[in-house]
């Protein structure tokens, strides 16, 4: 699977890094699949052809179904219920998510060739080492935020014991899962953009193609391209970036690339 990173500064030297929504919402793509079941679960972790650590995976994913599935009952209860009061108040606590952990969550292991695009008049090897910057810094910062939501499930728990819904253990339950999945994901992009060869070899098994027992032309490649793109200068020509884009110029790049906007807009009010 190849995935498109869309770079282009936003504000100062702030840049977004972003990809399509059609490729964020992939890995989300199996909500039509039938609901797994605990006994689904049990037969996947009981037969002996997977290793420890798909097994506790699998484990994950079942959960977060779970959590899942419970957040869109929440979206979709009654306007002034106690469930919908819930929704709204997890929106506002999501909304204060920062866009680089969007980005590394939607790198899945499925994804094994990355197309980074970006504005012609900016060094391509500048624009790869800032995204090789992201994922060595959030494999650092997540890891250490994982194992503090981890830390808290057990003091978040306590609270079971009152007759209201646990909302602190869910939502460290939660945050825990995310530091998981962007974790997972910064060791995946920082595969995808390392200069070492041998790391390739991971992921020879999905870039290359094999065509009469040899290897095609795309096994000497690396797994990433840089695809300079003039017309994203052209959106930023005559702009003052000191001060930031302008909402409609955000709008354009979006439209253009099928980007969400709130992500972009987060970038460049991080400051």
């Amino acid at each position: 699977m190849q995935a498109r990173v869309v770079v282009f500064p936003v504000k100062g030297l702030a840049w977004c890094f972003a990809l399509p929504r059609a490729s964020a919402a992939a890995p989300a793509a199996d909500g039509a699949l039938p609901r797994p079941t605990l006994r689904d679960l049990w037969r996947g972790i009981s037969s002996g052809s997977r290793t420890a650590p798909e097994k506790a995976e699998a484990v994950v994913d079942f959960v977060a179904d779970k959590m899942n599935r419970a957040w869109v009952g929440f979206g979709s209860a009654p306007e002034g219920s106690m469930k919908s009061r819930i929704h709204s108040f997890g929106l506002k606590l999501l909304s204060r998510v920062r866009p680089s952990e969007v980005l590394l969550k939607s790198v899945t292991k499925d994804v094994s060739a990355l197309e980074i695009v970006h504005p012609a008049s900016i060094n391509s090897r500048l624009v790869r080492r800032r995204l090789r910057h992201i994922a060595v810094r959030g494999a650092s910062v997540h890891k250490k935020f994982l194992y503090g939501s981890v830390c808290l499930l057990p003091v978040t728990s306590v609270f079971m014991v009152l007759p209201l819904p646990n909302i602190p253990f869910f939502w460290v339950l939660f945050r825990a899962y995310s530091h998981w999945r962007a974790l997972q994901g910064s060791e995946r992009l920082e595969l995808l953009v390392s200069d070492c060869s041998d790391k390739w070899k991971v992921l020879e098994e999905k870039i290359n193609s094999v065509k009469d027992g040899k290897p095609s032309e795309n096994a000497r490649n690396s797994p990433w391209k840089l695809r300079p793109s003039e017309k994203l200068d052209r959106f930023l020509e005559g702009r003052n970036l000191d001060e930031g884009l302008d909402c409609d110029t955000i709008l354009s790049i979006c439209q253009e690339y099928d980007l969400d906007k709130i992500d972009v807009l987060k970038y460049r009010d991080l400051l």
